[in-house]
């Protein structure tokens, strides 16, 4: 069976909301720890084959009030067998916010109906904590630092003027009462009292560590993530080529990571759903296998290259040295190395019944610098990641 053929029947799997519950996923993900999807029936999707994916909000999986007496082997929400593993997901009908629906109406579902992506950083833990939860002071704290910096420039603001004298106390300077206030009217010539100037107050704000502080704040707040600053604060100004490269490959990495976990937990989950519900109908009996196992590989958005003509040098050297193959470097820029080749060999065809040619060289390796010191390694590009499993 084809590749292709079969990519297209999982896109038929509610195309137009695909992208965007794998993206409110994540966020679930980051936001509450978690995220939690039910494997159900949809009648308006377009396709005979009627698997749905319905995302579940955190808050819902908990525990009902059904009585005051503990459920055995239940942790917020899900029961539990003998052996650690999840049985049956308790999934409230109403947010439990909702005060006049309570915690009393509530379904079970089984775990086999149910995915559960979230990462456990303990033995036994099976529910998830936000990936921003060390950070949560920081936005407090960032927050409270702002809102301190704009008062002060208002208070220093309001003050137009401020009357005061070198005089020393009881000295020559006409008695004036403390704090009094003058009004002001603008293009007004006047006379002050003696011994009296007129001045303003100096807002000084914000501060010299001002930007340095929120620098900071920022910085700490983005490690939980693994983002790098310049991705967190949406400026590079602080960066050279180098070191921005240089913070982007834990980034990277991290994205990979996820990336298997996705594959791993989530959308194998699905994939096995979709077939196993495929093959119950006659049109779709060719995908029984004697093994019940179908291939298939997930490919995920590649990361571009600053410096195109540095990355085609170091991939056609890469491929010289056998050093990688053509699905890896495929899989770089997130493609099909299969549907690929098939389509440039059908380009080469078509160029040569036009009778068209093309001129094929390799790239030239990229100069170095003058002083000798490459600012880039070309082999440290991250690629994107792929999954196989047979």
């Amino acid at each position: 069976m084809s590749r292709l053929w079969l990519s297209t029947l999982s896109r038929r799997l509610h195309p137009s909301e695909q992208p965007r519950r794998h993206t409110r996923a994540r966020l679930a993900k980051s936001t509450d720890g978690e995220a939690i999807a039910v494997l159900t029936m949809n009648p308006l999707i377009d396709s005979p084959v009627m698997l749905d994916v319905q995302l579940v909000e955190a808050d819902r999986v908990a525990s009902p009030i059904t009585s005051f007496l503990p459920i055995v082997n239940e942790v917020d929400g899900v029961t539990l067998d003998p052996f650690g593993n999840p049985r049956t997901y308790t999934i409230l009908r109403q947010h439990p916010g909702d005060l006049s629906a309570w915690r009393n109406q509530f379904d079970i579902v089984p775990a086999d109906s149910v995915i559960h992506w979230f990462r456990a950083d303990r033995p036994g833990q099976h529910r998830g904590v936000p990936e921003i939860t060390p950070a949560l002071p920081l936005f407090a704290q960032l927050r409270r630092y702002t809102l301190a910096v704009i008062a002060a420039a208002e208070t220093a603001a309001d003050f137009a003027a401020v009357l005061f004298t070198d005089a020393p106390a009881n000295g020559e300077a006409q008695p004036l009462d403390p704090m009094d206030v003058v009004e002001l009217e603008k293009r007004m010539a006047t006379v002050l009292p003696d011994g009296w100037r007129l001045g303003q107050i100096e807002a000084q704000q914000p501060t010299t560590s001002y930007a340095e502080f929120k620098r900071e704040i920022l910085n700490e707040i983005a490690r939980c993530l693994n983002l790098p600053f310049n991705v967190a604060a949406g400026n590079s100004a602080g960066y050279n080529y180098a070191s921005g490269r240089l913070d982007h490959q834990t980034y990277f990495k991290s994205i990979r990571v996820e990336q298997a976990h996705l594959a791993e937990v989530v959308l194998d989950r699905i994939f096995a759903a979709w077939i196993e519900e495929a093959m119950l109908l006659p049109e779709f009996a060719f995908l029984r296998t004697p093994d019940d196992t179908i291939p298939h590989q997930w490919f995920f958005d590649g990361t571009e290259h600053v410096d195109p003509a540095k990355e085609a040098s170091a991939q056609a050297t890469r491929l010289t040295s056998n050093t990688t193959t053509l699905a890896a470097e495929y899989a770089r820029q997130g493609k099909d190395w299969e549907v690929e080749l098939r389509q440039r060999a059908k380009e080469l065809v078509l160029m040569k019944e036009l009778g068209l040619t093309v001129t094929q060289s390799p790239p030239q390796p990229a100069p170095s610098n003058a002083d000798g010191n490459d600012e880039e390694s070309d082999t440290d590009v991250e690629p994107a990641d792929t999954r196989q499993a047979a």
